[in-house]
């Protein structure tokens, strides 16, 4: 049985970790709080069933599934223009304003094109500024293979956004 002093201490420990994990999967901020909640709603209303021992892997599977429930029901796509608009446009003229809408929807297409792993240690170490070897323990992967992810996800962005550039 998982008691309130155990539970609290599993959510402190591992609730930011559950939201940046689905968050890095569907790029949605709100969605990836709305997942991490329901996880933990989930396993508030089981704790009966549950001894506390060796949760994480299961915290991580119920989040990926509930994601991908999540993206059935409300067949939404990645949308990271809306948290890319910038605070004050009124000090930038119309044409800044328009190329600054193109850029930041050409980077969200290229985003979303991105492979899965490289997208994820790309975000986590542009959006949450860890280092590789935190990304490697996070994710547990070897520290190259986060070198490899991270270079391979720069050359596709550069790819991405020259290509695009080209298109206009």
């Amino acid at each position: 049985m998982l008691g309130k002093t155990e539970f609290k201490l599993l959510f402190d420990t591992y609730f930011d970790a559950i939201r940046s994990f689905v968050f890095y999967r569907c790029g949605d901020a709100n969605v990836a709080s709305d997942v991490a909640q329901e996880v933990f709603m989930k396993v508030w209303e089981k704790r009966e069933q549950w001894d506390g021992d060796n949760l994480k892997p299961l915290l991580y599977k119920m989040a990926s599934d509930m994601l991908v429930n999540t993206i059935r029901k409300t067949a939404s796509r990645n949308d990271f223009e809306t948290n890319m608009i910038l605070e004050d446009q009124s000090a930038l003229s119309p044409e800044e304003e328009m190329l600054h809408k193109e850029l930041t929807s050409q980077y969200a297409r290229a985003l979303e094109e991105m492979p899965e792993m490289q997208r994820i240690v790309f975000l986590m170490s542009r959006n949450d500024e860890l280092k590789y070897h935190e990304i490697a323990e996070r994710l547990e992967i070897g520290i190259k293979a986060v070198e490899k992810r991270m270079s391979a996800a720069l050359k596709f962005l550069k790819t991405e956004m020259l290509s695009i550039g080209n298109e206009t």
